[in-house]
């Protein structure tokens, strides 16, 4: 399914991840500046493989005018339990929309998927862009040494 959406360079086409796309996911998790410094460790060694795409609801967001399909971002929505598992918008892109429209997509195939709520252990800075497009704050996860050494915040989407 792909969803075309306008943006202020051009259309922005939301549609499902495939094997092909793996690479590029994987560059965007490991290349994110969210994830400098303090954070590094968290993502270092992560890796977006075919079977993680296979086993999830993965999407990206490309740039329909670019003819290598850049991707600008991208999802993952893991139905049992809920969670938004993944969301990145590469890091010339912030600010431009297209995480908002990632969340609104992943809203709309989470009401399809017949979810209530979807659950968001955020990244700590990203908290603030969570709240901003609807997700309300549940509590904290504990830090988990040593893959994560920090406490997280904990939001949800209300589905409806």
């Amino acid at each position: 399914m792909q969803v075309p959406s306008t943006s202020m360079h051009g259309e922005i086409v939301i549609r499902r991840a495939v094997a092909r796309d793996v690479k590029r996911l994987t560059r965007l998790v490991r290349g994110s500046r969210a994830y400098e410094g303090q954070y590094a460790a968290m993502v270092a060694g992560y890796r977006v493989g075919p079977d993680y795409v296979e086993a999830h609801r993965v999407f990206v967001a490309v740039d329909a005018d670019d003819g290598a399909g850049r991707v600008l971002g991208f999802y993952s929505l893991v139905l049992v339990p809920p969670e938004l598992d993944l969301l990145f918008v590469a890091d010339g892109m912030q600010g431009r929309g297209i995480g908002r429209l990632l969340v609104e997509h992943m809203k709309s195939e989470a009401r399809a998927a017949g979810l209530d709520r979807v659950r968001v252990v955020s990244h700590p800075p990203a908290e603030g862009f969570y709240r901003s497009v609807g997700a309300l704050p549940t509590g904290t996860v504990s830090a988990n040494p040593p893959a994560v050494a920090w406490d997280r915040p904990e939001l949800e989407f209300l589905i409806q």
